[in-house]
Parts: structure tokens; sequence; C-alpha cells
């Protein structure tokens, strides 16, 4: 049975937007800075997050294929990330469409303005996301269960073709997310993600870690060095 959140509560400032863009807020240029703020209140009423997920159970493990109640994941991450698991929390997130419509209609007319929106929208995606990790940890928590790295279709690893095995199991619709037929999910600001519940998983692993280009990526250093 899925579950259906929409009551989402967080704030957003000029440095979540101007990380949404991929801008170093440190070194961002006054104009940038003072467009991130205007567009905070705006985009808090073009905002429409919901999320949906579901428990599955894992019924088989084998090689590269986890097999759960109602279908299968298959990959190289698959394999690394989710062994020893005994469920799979399996989500979707969302901020709707409403966003990126005012993105489109604003881009001609101040490109500048319309590209701090959409960074906005970026990190209101990445916000919805972190609260459903947080629900879904404190779960797992009052279960006394672990739970493993976060992983997505399309990471490396993990073809994007996987993602018509989430939809299979969540009906995306009821939250007004859609896939299209080549694995991409509509609303463009949505994200599907799983994550590994049990008791003997193997912890203290990230996506950066089955990454090819770990050793020479400069977020992963940054990240590092922090």
């Amino acid at each position: 049975m899925h579950r259906i959140v929409k009551d989402f509560d967080f704030q957003l400032t000029a440095e979540d937007i101007l990380k949404g863009q991929g801008i170093d807020p440190a070194r961002a240029s006054d104009r940038l800075k003072e467009t991130a703020e205007s567009v905070i209140d705006e985009t808090h009423a073009l905002l429409k997050p919901a999320s949906i997920f579901t428990v599955v159970d894992v019924t088989d493990f084998e090689h590269k294929t986890v097999s759960y109640d109602g279908g299968f994941f298959e990959g190289s991450l698959v394999a690394k990330a989710m062994a020893g698991a005994e469920q799979l929390i399996i989500a979707v997130c969302t901020i709707g469409d409403s966003l990126e419509l005012r993105v489109e209609e604003m881009m001609n007319e101040n490109p500048v303005k319309a590209l701090a929106l959409d960074g906005a929208g970026i990190a209101g995606l990445r916000k919805v996301s972190i609260a459903m990790e947080d629900l879904i940890s404190a779960e797992a928590c009052d279960l006394k269960l672990e739970l493993g790295m976060r992983a997505q279709p399309g990471q490396e690893g993990w073809p994007i073709e996987q993602q018509r095995q989430v939809f299979s199991v969540l009906p995306g619709d009821e939250i007004g997310v859609r896939l299209t037929e080549s694995c991409l999910m509509l609303p463009r600001k949505s994200v599907s993600f799983v994550i590994p519940r049990g008791n003997n998983l193997k912890n203290g692993m990230s996506p950066c870690d089955f990454c090819s280009k770990r050793n020479r990526c400069e977020w992963r250093k940054d990240k590092q060095m922090a």
C-alpha cells in the first residue's frame, strides 16, 4: 500500500537558490544575490510539493538483481547498494509543474530572473526529497531497522529504464507525475529513489563510491575537503 505526503514545511533562502543554479554563494555577484532574493516569495507560491512512497519486501537477491513483491531492480549499483536489504522504500517526489511553466513564460522577458526561479525549483525539490528521507529515517528508527544509501535509476550502474519498475509499483499520476517513453519524469522537477532497509545492510556507502569518475570529480574533492 502506498502513502502520499503533501504537508511539507520549509523556507528557501537566496543561498539555496544560488546553489540550485550551480553558483557558489560566496562568489555570486550582488546582482545575482538580489535576483535570488527577489524570487523567494514567488517560488513558494508556485511550489506544489508532493511525494508518494511505498515499502516492498525483498524476496530474492541474485547476482545483480534484487527481486521484490511486484517486480525487480537490476544493475551493478543495485547489487552493491541493496545488498542485505529485507525491504525497499520506493519513492517519487515532485514540486509540480507551475514553477516550470512560469520559468518558460519568463525566459524571454527576463532570463536572469527565469534562471533564478529555475534554480529555486531545483532547491525546492531537494528540500522535498530531504524531508522524505528524514521521514523514512524516523520510521526506520522507530522499527529499529538500518537504512542503506539512497539510489536513483539513471545513476551509473542503474539503467534509467528501471524507472518503469518504479512506476509499476507507484501510481505517480496520483501526485501528477508521469513517465515518458524515454523514462524521463514529467514534471521535470521530479525525482525517484529507492532506499534499502533491514538488519544486515552494508553501511558507509554513497553513490560516489560506485562512480567511475570518483577519482577526478571536483565536486567529490571539495566535499572531502569540507
